[in-house]
């Protein structure tokens, strides 16, 4: 009964998105990610599994376009930490309906004039890697940058904080 229930909203999380995905617009996600190219400080926030307890460290991200593509290069630094310092590529798809291989469901313009895009997808998580509903949700402004992970596990109702970055534009480097 859980595994039909699970089915049947994420089916219907998927018809929900597809239309609201049939709105959104490439060249809008690309602009709002062209507008935050540069360079931000900020904390990544994380959920240790293991202790259950949210753990706190330094973090700056240099967000740079390859060239006009639809491709962006997030280099994640950790000042404290550098053997976790990473790189990862998005790229937006033509139609603007994927960022690498999660769906967009939404984007949208905040009250404060941030914008706000949800993307979701299926995969696992945690220290047993179980089967989840993964959703992450980028909020873009003009000085302000986060990138929030959410886990909603197979046959749970209830959504889970994986990590938090927030950050800052470091105007100096600019």
């Amino acid at each position: 009964m859980k595994n039909l229930q699970s089915v049947l909203i994420f089916s219907f999380t998927i018809l929900v998105a597809t239309t609201f995905s049939a709105q959104i617009n490439s060249k809008n996600i690309v602009k709002d990610f062209a507008e935050a190219c540069g360079n931000w400080q900020g904390s990544l926030t994380y959920l240790d599994y293991s202790s259950g307890k949210p753990f706190t460290m330094q973090a700056d991200l240099e967000i740079a376009r390859i060239g006009k593509s639809n491709q962006f290069i997030f280099s994640n630094r950790y000042p404290k930490e550098s053997n976790a310092n990473s790189s990862d590529t998005i790229t937006i798809s033509k139609d603007g309906k994927h960022m690498n291989h999660e769906l967009v469901i939404s984007r949208k313009k905040l009250s404060n004039k941030n914008i706000e895009i949800i993307t979701t997808e299926s995969g696992k998580d945690g220290n047993d890697n179980k089967p989840a509903t993964i959703k992450h949700i980028y909020t873009l402004g003009k000085n302000t940058f986060v990138n929030k992970k959410e886990v909603q596990f197979e046959g749970e109702k209830n959504w889970i904080k994986r990590h938090e970055y927030s950050y800052t534009k470091n105007i100096a480097k600019e």
